[in-house]
């Protein structure tokens, strides 16, 4: 499992590499109705517009021909509660995690 690192700011870019290896990109932007996530994977937009839940898993489109090379998956985690993030509590109550496909299912948010 990986943290990754976030600011309590409404819109960020955060480049890192997982684990596994894999180079990630992640846009996060705040709108009216709720925060959202872009995630490019070498460079390459994997899917956009993601809205951000609690424990829902943000790549979790592979049947739509998404992702097919990424493995794993991002979820925010509320520390306090089960509510949808808000980009205040980003790094402190919300955190993104990225989580293999065995940390997935041991979270319940498989398929």
């Amino acid at each position: 499992m990986n943290e990754i690192p976030l600011q309590a700011i409404p819109s960020q870019n955060v480049l890192t590499t997982l684990n596994n290896g894999q180079l990630v990109e992640l846009k996060l932007y705040t709108r009216r109705y709720g925060m959202f996530l872009d995630v490019y994977v070498n460079a390459k937009l994997e899917i956009g517009a993601v809205i951000c839940q609690n424990l829902n898993r943000i790549i979790r489109s592979a049947y739509l021909n998404r992702a097919v090379d990424f493995a794993g998956d991002f979820i925010f985690k509320d520390t306090q509660g089960v509510s949808d993030p808000v980009y205040t509590g980003l790094g402190t109550r919300y955190l993104l995690l990225y989580l293999t496909e065995e940390e997935l299912a041991a979270f319940g948010v498989t398929g």
